[in-house]
């Protein structure tokens, strides 16, 4: 396993980390969740990404009894949690939403009782907040800081102009800043890694954590124009995207001249995809998630594939995704 720093922090994280959404508590039983982690932490993962939203909270719980099964040495591995969403779900009623102090007070609190930790590695914003002024909720974060419930502070899917105002709030009031960005970055999704926050790997140190590396298995082969239309019927809620047919059959021809490239490199394409995103210096790890141990196993791989992905390669795969 590789590890970078998290943007300009002092915390290592592994270069490819194993996320829950859509799988624990939902889509897989806990025993297979325990056999996923274990792999994955046996194979040097040290990062287990998690939220407040995913399956309302039933993924931290599930997360936190594997933590607790397993017993490593907490030195050892990081989590996160993301507060915005809450775990009510449609019954949300005020202030069980949203980024405003008693929110992330409380968010951060329950996540620590679910995970059954003392705290957090890192805790993002899992969306901007317009109801809340980005100066409330630094100086909540800062709180949480200074008492030791958070060691690391971030943000997910905010515009650059956002985090460049949380940054300047915090500095300006001799605060911590945000560390790090947890935005979607793949090779149909690139306009914000590598534009937007372009000027912010500089100028404050921004570390990212990307989702969705393989674009919600689009970029595993697993689909075709033959048989996108059923398949995407079928798809899972938050996925509906796949439901886009014109813009879906278009992807799948670059996603199948992909596989042509991997195939040649003795990859896979999931993995090729994977390799990709990790080649871009400005991402501190990808995200991945698994719902069986050969997947898991074959995204893992992906780090020994990286050293393949030479000048040539590169422009091959964006000769298909310019």
């Amino acid at each position: 396993m590789r590890y970078r720093n998290l943007g300009k922090s002092g915390l290592k994280v592994s270069v490819l980390s194993l996320g829950s959404w859509l799988t624990f508590s939902k889509y897989i039983d806990d025993g297979l969740a325990a056999e996923l982690m274990k792999h994955a932490y046996e194979q040097g993962v040290n990062f287990f990404d998690n939220a407040e939203g995913y399956n309302n909270g039933g993924s931290e719980t599930v997360m936190g009894q594997v933590l607790q099964k397993m017993a490593w040495n907490r030195e050892t591995f990081l989590v996160s949690s993301k507060v915005f969403f809450g775990t009510a779900g449609k019954e949300a009623k005020p202030n069980q939403t949203g980024l405003s102090r008693k929110h992330v007070f409380e968010a951060c609190h329950a996540a620590l009782r679910r995970f059954q930790l003392d705290y957090l590695d890192l805790f993002f914003c899992h969306r901007p907040d317009e109801s809340t002024p980005i100066v409330e909720t630094v100086f909540a974060m800062n709180q949480l800081l200074t008492q030791g419930k958070i060691l690391y502070w971030g943000t997910s899917e905010w515009s650059a102009a956002q985090i460049m105002e949380a940054y300047t709030v915090a500095r300006e009031n001799h605060l911590v800043p945000p560390t790090m960005e947890q935005p979607q970055y793949n090779l149909f999704h690139r306009e914000r890694v590598e534009k937007e926050y372009k000027p912010l790997y500089q100028e404050i140190g921004l570390g990212t954590t990307i989702w969705s590396p393989l674009a919600s298995g689009m970029l595993t082969g697993k689909y075709n124009v033959k048989n996108i239309s059923d398949r995407a019927r079928l798809s899972t809620k938050g996925l509906e995207w796949l439901k886009e047919k014109s813009l879906t059959e278009q992807r799948l021809l670059q996603v199948e001249a992909l596989m042509k490239l991997a195939a040649n490199a003795g990859m896979t394409v999931g993995q090729l995809a994977l390799a990709w995103c990790m080649k871009n210096e400005q991402v501190s790890t990808a995200i991945t998630g698994a719902t069986n141990m050969v997947q898991l196993k074959e995204n893992l791989r992906s780090v020994e594939m990286l050293d393949k992905l030479d000048a040539p390669l590169m422009e091959d795969i964006h000769r298909i995704f310019p």
